[in-house]
């Protein structure tokens, strides 16, 4: 079994943890309703978040001017940090895979 079916099924199984961590990375309402959606630093592990994606979802209905362009600045850092999270799991299944 793990020298047939494991080598068979490893593009799937590195599929499902890359979609895996994109919608942990994504989730926006799940996340913020278990994290508190607390927009202060934690005093510690289990004190309340909010996440990068539901501070975009609660203020962008209402911002203007530089609240906003903070909104996409933070939309850009969301995306450079799933870019990069794209282009490590690459070089990951390119180094397996050689």
């Amino acid at each position: 079994m793990f020298f047939t079916v494991l080598p068979a099924a490893s593009s799937g199984i590195f599929c499902a943890i890359v979609l895996g961590l994109g919608r942990a990375v994504g989730e926006t309402m799940a996340v913020m309703m278990v994290a508190g959606n607390q927009a202060v630093l934690p005093n510690g592990l289990l004190g309340g978040v909010r996440t990068l994606t539901s501070n975009i979802a609660m203020e962008m209905g209402y911002a203007a001017d530089l609240h906003r362009q903070a909104l996409i600045g933070t939309a850009v850092v969301l995306f450079g940090m799933i870019l990069a999270m794209n282009a490590l799991m690459a070089w990951v299944k390119r180094r397996i895979a050689s």
